[in-house]
């Protein structure tokens, strides 16, 4: 546990935690309130599996880790559960962008164009995402987070 909250003490990662937060917190929502659009219907379109399950699920998991990054609480947790959720995002919706086809059960939207631009453009969000993720998996919460306080808390108790 100890690890996993354990931070150092920059204050500039709350600019991190702020933008992965905030995006990862409003994406989950907008899954609950436009489902047919950005969650099980979305889900249904690129061939996800049981989409019914997946978009509440999966709009529930963004909601709570980014409450959980926001806050700076057990960030590197919400942090790495956000860089796996982000990743599948990739693999199953801008890499057949990039190929131009569908990717085994993942199936490619219409766009007016494909290949590498396309996917860069449409990935640019995903991509910031990602390494803001990879970033606080790495750094934790920073000096302004709960993280930062329990472990101050903790290592003077010892």
């Amino acid at each position: 546990m100890q690890k996993l909250i354990q931070t150092d003490n920059s204050k500039t990662t709350l600019i991190v935690r702020l933008m992965v937060g905030a995006v990862f917190l409003s994406e989950g929502i907008q899954k609950f309130l436009f489902p047919g659009e950005l969650g099980a219907g979305r889900f249904e379109k690129i061939g996800l599996p049981n989409p019914e399950f997946l978009g509440p699920f999966v709009g529930s998991f963004e909601v709570i880790c980014g409450l959980l990054i926001l806050i700076g609480f057990l960030t590197r947790f919400g942090a790495m559960a956000m860089l796996v959720n982000i990743s599948v995002a990739i693999i199953s919706t801008k890499i057949p962008i990039l190929i131009g086809s569908d990717l085994g059960i993942f199936q490619v939207g219409k766009f007016d164009t494909y290949g590498f631009w396309s996917m860069a453009h449409e990935a640019r969000t995903d991509y910031a995402m990602w390494l803001g993720s990879i970033f606080l998996s790495i750094k934790g919460g920073g000096k302004w987070s709960l993280d930062s306080k329990i472990f101050i808390i903790n290592t003077q108790r010892r």
